[in-house]
């Protein structure tokens, strides 16, 4: 028998956002379960199930951080990727600190939300069997062991690099937030300043250039995000 289809629930109160969606899920044969306010969408999480959700932020009733934070609150773990204007950047990092999977900023192409999606549903595949070697590109991280090799080169890394590297590794293709990752490694409040400098020097350590980064990405003004492992 063949795998049931994965079904996705798009929570968007804008009927061509929600068609253009639509289109674009089943052509990749996923099957689209469709909300266009926020009681709504309660009720589609109920009696759908969804596998997904693609959530507005900017609900008529009930708004889009208030529904991620009732899914959490519930311990509902099904990745959500926010839809959000290419402005609201302060929007964007609540939503990821509230327990969002990813955001694609408006306007945005299909091709790159199919591609969020496919890392959103694997990295909840990879949570529930870590592997023990992480690796993307000629980067591997043993997170057994603690070593981090470039190619055949082993890199000497400080506890709190590899620390940051080993926490956007169990989350690689996810986008980590500043606080997130602050709080995950240091455990308690720093400056964003702070995080900046082990970043750039993890960069020059392991990219092969670091201007132009090709492991570890920014997302400018929220945080950054560890490329996708093969």
């Amino acid at each position: 028998m063949s795998a049931p289809p994965v079904r996705i629930l798009i929570v968007d109160d804008e009927p061509p956002i929600r068609k253009l969606l639509r289109v674009g899920l089943t052509t990749q044969d996923y099957t689209a379960i469709e909300a266009t306010n926020g009681k709504t969408a309660l009720e589609r999480m109920e009696d759908s199930a969804p596998d997904l959700v693609i959530l507005d932020l900017g609900l008529p009733d009930i708004q889009g951080h208030e529904l991620l934070r009732r899914w959490r609150d519930a311990n509902n773990l099904v990745p959500v990727i926010i839809l959000s204007s290419r402005t609201d950047e302060a929007g964007i990092v609540d939503a990821l600190e509230l327990g969002a999977d990813d955001y694609v900023t408006k306007p945005f192409g299909v091709n790159e939300l199919l591609a969020r999606i496919r890392v959103a549903l694997r990295h909840r595949l990879q949570q529930q069997g870590e592997k023990p070697v992480f690796q993307t590109g000629d980067l591997s991280i043993d997170l057994v062991r603690r070593i981090v090799k470039v190619g055949d080169e082993e890199i000497k890394l400080s506890p709190k690099e590899y620390d940051i590297l080993r926490v956007m590794a169990q989350h690689a293709g996810k986008v980590l937030t500043h606080n997130f990752l602050l709080k995950q490694v240091w455990g308690n409040a720093y400056d964003v300043q702070y995080l900046r400098v082990y970043v750039r020097q993890l960069r020059q350590k392991i990219e092969p250039n670091p201007e132009q980064p090709r492991y570890i990405r920014t997302e400018t003004g929220v945080g950054y995000r560890l490329s996708e492992g093969n």
